[in-house]
């Protein structure tokens, strides 16, 4: 039995396989792939000599901009996995066509978030066999790592036979994906919901929070992968499902500003120390009121509201900014968490009272948590050389 027998791919020489058509679109995305690239090599060097102090993480600030970014990855894989599955899992004719591409993405941007976080961690081997040997039943963070294992497993056999066009498993993986990707993604919420040292993080906002930001994650990625995939010149039925996936991704938009209004008004009322003050500091920062606000909410917001979900070209634009905003939540999430010291004398008889924990990310951080990026788009386009991601009737 022949590997092509199991997972149909095409041949394709060397010279294919690095030759495209010269296009602005396509060349101005090789050049940025390349700085990824060459960005995330000098940070895994820079990490690989220096080690942990490469980073500007802190025993007061031990979670930093790669944790961060492995939260960006993981949240896109989950809300492609979730975004697909309206189609091929439940039965909505319009959203069939985007399986292969969608949960291909799924499992690349899990791989790379995988990728990141072993950078992070001291030694991942190490944690992947204690992880088995030692299991940690009330750690959140074991659920973590042991059911985004399931989920990445899942996620490879759906991606298989719906490439075989096999839909009757692909159904069932795909559903079983589904329901073990949602389990993981709210698990990671609860990771930060379960913070009790950290009032700004505790509670059961993030579990559900999780979900419905990787729903918005993965609209927006759709609105990208179709725009450069058709070049804006969108087939009959792409156009259909795009602007149905619009009305949807305005939905899901006024459903986080209603979570987000709600969830600094509970964190403002009645001063709670560490809460309220964080929370007030939040919504002071640039990073929340551009990044979040505006980049990742408004502005994708006004225009399906304007536009009544048929600007699709807009909105392939406002996808990108969107993904910005979505990177400002990821990382104001694990920062914004750890802006408060923890204070364990009295602070006025002891010390003066404590600050807010500042921190920056190092290089080594910034370019691999951005580089990882180039790592997820030169593996995208090895797939859509070797794999037939578009649908057939």
């Amino acid at each position: 039995m022949s590997f092509r027998s199991i997972i149909p791919i095409k041949e394709v020489s060397i010279r294919e396989l690095f030759s495209f058509k010269m296009s602005f679109s396509n060349v101005t995305m090789a050049v940025i792939t390349i700085g990824l690239l060459a960005l995330f090599t000098a940070g895994a060097i820079t990490y690989l000599i220096e080690g942990h102090h490469a980073y500007n993480v802190t025993r007061e600030h031990p979670w930093g901009l790669i944790i961060g970014m492995y939260v960006f990855f993981v949240v896109s894989s989950t809300g492609l996995c979730i975004m697909s599955s309206i189609g091929h899992v439940f039965g909505v004719k319009e959203f069939e066509i985007i399986g292969k591409r969608a949960i291909l993405g799924a499992i690349l941007t899990i791989c790379t978030g995988f990728l990141v976080i072993a950078l992070e961690i001291g030694h991942p081997v190490r944690m992947v066999i204690y992880n088995i040997l030692t299991p940690g039943f009330t750690s959140a963070i074991w659920w973590m790592g042991t059911l985004y294992g399931l989920y990445l497993g899942f996620i490879i056999f759906e991606f298989i036979f719906l490439i075989r066009d096999d839909h009757k498993w692909s159904k069932r993986f795909g559903l079983g994906g589904l329901l073990v990707g949602i389990a993981a993604h709210s698990n990671l919420g609860a990771v930060f919901g379960f913070l009790i040292a950290r009032p700004i993080a505790n509670g059961v906002f993030f579990p559900i929070y999780f979900i419905l930001s990787a729903m918005i994650t993965g609209s927006y990625l759709l609105f990208l992968m179709y725009g450069f995939r058709y070049k804006m010149n969108f087939p009959k039925e792409v156009e259909v499902m795009l602007v149905k996936l619009a009305k949807i991704l305005g939905l899901l938009l006024v459903i986080l500003i209603f979570f987000e209004i709600w969830r600094m008004l509970t964190s403002i009322y009645g001063g709670v120390p560490g809460r309220a003050e964080i929370a007030k500091h939040i919504l002071m920062s640039p990073n929340f009121l551009v990044g979040e606000v505006l980049l990742g909410m408004l502005i994708p917001f006004i225009i399906i509201l304007v536009s009544k979900g048929k600007n699709i070209k807009g909105l392939v634009w406002a996808s990108i900014l969107g993904m910005v905003g979505i990177f400002f939540m990821r990382y104001d999430l694990v920062h914004d968490t750890q802006l408060m010291p923890l204070q364990l004398l009295k602070i006025r008889e002891y010390q003066l009272p404590p600050s807010l924990v500042e921190y920056f990310p190092s290089f080594a951080e910034i370019a691999i948590s951005i580089g990882g990026i180039g790592v997820c788009f030169l593996v995208y386009y090895f797939a859509e050389k070797f794999f037939n991601l578009d649908y057939e009737k």
